[in-house]
């Protein structure tokens, strides 16, 4: 696994539709097409695509994310940066958590000052510019990957009505 592929988990799901194209999404996370394809292999190979690689097996990724991802793909909050804001501090966990740290994708675009947190993928903080939906995804796992144990069993709660 790598971490584009959590990131194009996460579009599938956001698209939802089995109909979806390579091209399309490649596009619109800011992938390569051939990055895509791979990341379809590895995630068929795991068990978090189905055969077809068009659905995202949803039970396998609910209890890949809240296992493994903090393992697999952890990160610890930087200096105060302008960015996107991620984890508790966006969209739905802000209403949940109230905190006086923010946590943000580094972003000249971003209208936030807060703790960096390194974005699962480089292209990430565009992508969500342009789908909500994802970009709350990628909060919530975000709040998995840095979040403290109640913010961690928020966010998973979350993660399981959206998924």
């Amino acid at each position: 696994m790598k971490p584009q592929d959590i990131l194009l988990l996460l579009k599938i799901i956001s698209i939802d539709d089995v109909t979806w194209k390579q091209k399309n999404v490649a596009e619109a996370l800011g992938m390569s097409q051939s990055e895509v394809s791979e990341s379809v292999a590895r995630s068929k190979y795991s068990g978090l695509l189905d055969p077809k690689g068009k659905k995202v097996m949803k039970l396998a990724f609910i209890d890949f994310l809240q296992f493994g991802l903090k393992y697999v793909f952890p990160q610890k909050p930087g200096p105060v940066v302008r960015g996107i804001p991620t984890s508790h501090s966006a969209a739905p966990l802000r209403d949940q958590i109230k905190s006086s740290e923010n946590y943000v994708w580094p972003s000249g675009t971003g209208t936030l000052r807060g703790q960096s947190i390194i974005p699962l993928y480089s292209s990430a903080p565009e992508a969500v510019l342009k789908d909500n939906d994802l970009h709350e995804l990628l909060a919530l796992v975000d709040a998995l990957r840095v979040g403290r144990a109640r913010e961690r069993e928020i966010a998973i709660t979350e993660l399981k009505k959206r998924i």
